[in-house]
C-alpha cells in the first residue's frame, strides 16, 4: 500500500512540472515584451517629424527669434557699458574750457550716449536750442539703431501660433480623409492627424513664447537706456548753460 501511494505521488509531481515550466516561460516572455514596449518611448525627433512640413517655417522663426534676442542682447548691453565717471568727467573738462579733451573722451567710449554727448560738444559757440535740437537727433538715430530688428519679434510672436494652427487644420483634414478612405473610426485613422494637430500646435505656441519674451524683454533694455540718454543729455546742456 505504501509503495502504491509513493508511486502516486511521483506520478503527480512529475506531471505538473511540466505544466509550471510553460507558464514560467509564459510570464517571462510577457515580461521580456513589457520591457520592450516601456523602453520604445516616443523620441523628440519623431514627434518633430510627425508634424509635417509645417514645422519647416517654425523652425526658421524660432532661429530667426533666438538670433535676433542674442544679437540685440549683446548689442544694447554693450550700447550701456559707459562708465558712471564719464559725465563727471565731461564736465570737468568743460568747466576747464577744455573743448578737445572732452572729443577724446567721447571717443575713447563708443556708445551712443558718448555719441551723442560728442555731438554736442562739436555744436559748442552755437545757440543753446541747435545745440539741443542736435544732441537729441544724435540720441534719436542712435536709439532707432538700437531698436533695430526687435519689432520683428512682435511680428513673429502674432505669425508662429498661426502656423501651429494651420497645422492643426492640416491634422484635421488628414483625420477626415483617413476615416473616408478606409470607412473606419478607429486609432489607426486618427493617430496620424492628431499628431501633426499637437504638435504644431505646441511649436507655434513655443515659438510665440519665446518671441513674446524676447520682444518685451529687449524693449525694457532700450526704454533703460533711453531713460539714461536723457538724463545725460539734460545734464550736458545743464553744464553748457552753467558755462
Amino acid at each position: 500500500m505504501t509503495l502504491l501511494l509513493s508511486l502516486f505521488l511521483q506520478l503527480q509531481v512529475g506531471d505538473a512540472a511540466p505544466v509550471a515550466a510553460p507558464a514560467a516561460a509564459d510570464s517571462a516572455a510577457l515580461a521580456a515584451d513589457q520591457a520592450v514596449a516601456a523602453s520604445s518611448g516616443l523620441s523628440l525627433i519623431d514627434l518633430v517629424l510627425a508634424g509635417g512640413w509645417i514645422m519647416l517655417p517654425l523652425f526658421a522663426l524660432l532661429f530667426l527669434s533666438v538670433y535676433i534676442i542674442l544679437e540685440r542682447y549683446l548689442t544694447i548691453r554693450k550700447a550701456g557699458a559707459v562708465p558712471e565717471s564719464f559725465m563727471p568727467g565731461i564736465g570737468n573738462l568743460m568747466v576747464k574750457g577744455d573743448l578737445q579733451g572732452a572729443k577724446m573722451l567721447c571717443a575713447q567710449n563708443a556708445t551712443p550716449l558718448a555719441r551723442m554727448i560728442e555731438k554736442g560738444i562739436r555744436r559748442v559757440g552755437l545757440p543753446l536750442s541747435e545745440i539741443e535740437a542736435s544732441v537729441e537727433n544724435v540720441g534719436k538715430i542712435e536709439i532707432a539703431r538700437l531698436e533695430k530688428n526687435i519689432n520683428v519679434l512682435g511680428i513673429v510672436a502674432g505669425i508662429a501660433p498661426m502656423l501651429g494652427f494651420v497645422g492643426t487644420i492640416i491634422g484635421v483634414i488628414k483625420i477626415f480623409y483617413a476615416i473616408s478612405s478606409t470607412g473606419d473610426f478607429g486609432i489607426a485613422q486618427i493617430s496620424g492627424g492628431l499628431y501633426t494637430k499637437m504638435v504644431t500646435s505646441a511649436a507655434g505656441l513655443i515659438v510665440g513664447i519665446i518671441a513674446h519674451i524676447g520682444y518685451h524683454w529687449l524693449s525694457i533694455m532700450v526704454e533703460r537706456m533711453v531713460f539714461r540718454m536723457e538724463h545725460s543729455a539734460v545734464e550736458f546742456m545743464d553744464i553748457l548753460q552753467d558755462n
